[in-house]
């Protein structure tokens, strides 16, 4: 006997099924993939920043594999700002072309903390002693 299996055909609620599914599949790298403001492999809890749209009264900046983060600093102005130094080097962070703050020597591990200016606007910084490491303090 020559049994043959009825032809299946699909209908519609299976057709709608199976495009949901494959839209599914497509969408999900494109998720995993954008910034959702949760830092991308840095946990939240370890991306310092200051909160507040325009700036905070109090700033955190740290110093990290020769880097400010974040390279940006929302403060308000006249805010504090603390720095903690997690390389293993000693580093300063000093308002570049003027003395609007300076943190002097930062040793490996330890913090310092300074006073943001009073007026608004955007003021670069550097390491003294690493002069390629660049940093803005935004003061809004």
């Amino acid at each position: 006997m020559n049994a043959r299996s009825p032809r299946h055909r699909p209908t519609r609620r299976s057709r709608a099924r199976a495009a949901v599914a494959v839209l599914a599949v497509l969408c999900l790298p494109l998720a995993a993939c954008s910034g959702g403001g949760g830092g991308g492999s840095t946990p939240s809890s370890a991306t310092p920043s200051a909160t507040g749209p325009s700036g905070s009264t109090r700033a955190t900046l740290v110093i990290r594999d020769f880097a400010f983060v974040p390279a940006d600093l929302p403060v308000a102005p006249g805010g504090r700002v603390t720095v903690t130094n997690e390389d293993s080097v000693t580093h300063t962070v000093t308002a570049a072309g003027g003395d609007a703050f300076d943190t002097g020597d930062i040793a490996p591990g330890a913090t310092a903390t300074f006073t943001a200016p009073g007026e608004r606007g955007g003021y670069p910084y550097t390491c003294t002693i690493h002069p390629s490491m660049l940093g803005t303090l935004v003061v809004g």
